[in-house]
């Protein structure tokens, strides 16, 4: 059974770090692409960053150069580090395990990768990023 199961969430101030866990089991976890969403309230999930199995990794616009995507395949873990938060970053995180291992970007080279390209995700861990 594929279980995938996040940790490290918190309340945290603008500018405060956060790193988020997300083990899994149940699958290969080395030959997988994974990636971590976000729900920001009243919106629809939006991914936030992917790691492919060759170690590729890409993130969206709006946490490039804060956030930074990781894998330990020896401990079946992604992670993600959450640097400069905002408040526009509060939210459920979620990981996802990809039925694809392809680039996470379109041929404009922006971020793209669609919920549809996944078929296992996490419960979620909370961030709030609040004064």
């Amino acid at each position: 059974e594929v279980q995938l199961v996040e940790s490290g969430g918190g309340v945290v101030q603008p500018g405060g770090s956060l790193r988020l866990s997300c083990v899994a089991s149940g699958f290969i976890f080395s030959d997988e692409r994974m990636s971590w969403f976000r729900q920001a309230p009243g919106k629809e999930r939006e991914g936030v960053s992917c790691m492919r199995s060759d170690g590729s990794t890409y993130y969206a616009d709006s946490v490039k150069g804060r956030f930074t995507i990781s894998r330990d395949n020896a401990k079946n873990a992604v992670f993600l580090q959450m640097n400069s938060l905002k408040p526009g970053d509060t939210g459920p995180y979620y990981c996802a395990r990809s039925v694809v291992d392809i680039s996470c970007s379109d041929v404009s080279g922006a971020y793209y990768s669609p919920p549809i390209e996944y078929d296992y995700w996490g419960q979620g861990t909370q961030v709030t990023v609040s004064s």
